[in-house]
């Protein structure tokens, strides 16, 4: 299956694509002060900080096609003056499609029960706390 940096999620007041291109990657570094996977796992295990889902929402938008001046109006209005906690599971996606990628076939439209049959997890899986793809390895 091939992958993709690129996403689309239903966010705020619509269905956005989100990509974070190197140059996202290198300005996202610089804002959270680490690297993409580092922050990952900070928005995984709840260590984030208020810029983590902020910046990453914002690069991925700008990365995803939107003008800089237009992604910013909508964190403003869709990050800034929410509860914070309601942007690190869109911010997870986003960098972890640009870290391990998201699958090409993964439509945008397509429901949340075909989507989970499709995926058929395993027991040990549906517990993780990490995204599909990025569970450890049993050796």
């Amino acid at each position: 299956m091939s992958r993709s940096a690129s996403v689309t999620l239903e966010w705020a007041d619509g269905e956005y694509p989100f990509r974070l291109a190197i140059g996202q990657i290198e300005e996202l570094q610089e804002k959270t002060d680490c690297g993409p996977y580092f922050l990952l796992n900070r928005l995984l295990n709840g260590t984030w900080r208020v810029h983590d889902a902020r910046e990453t929402i914002r690069l991925g938008l700008i990365g995803g096609g939107m003008a800089p001046t237009d992604a910013l109006k909508l964190v403003k209005r869709y990050v800034d003056d929410r509860p914070l906690l309601e942007s690190v599971k869109p911010a997870a996606a986003i960098l972890s499609a640009a870290c391990i990628g998201a699958p090409d076939g993964e439509a945008p439209g397509k429901d949340k029960a075909a989507r989970a049959k499709d995926r058929k997890p395993n027991a040990e899986m549906a517990s993780s706390p990490l995204p599909p793809g990025m569970e450890p390895v049993q050796q």
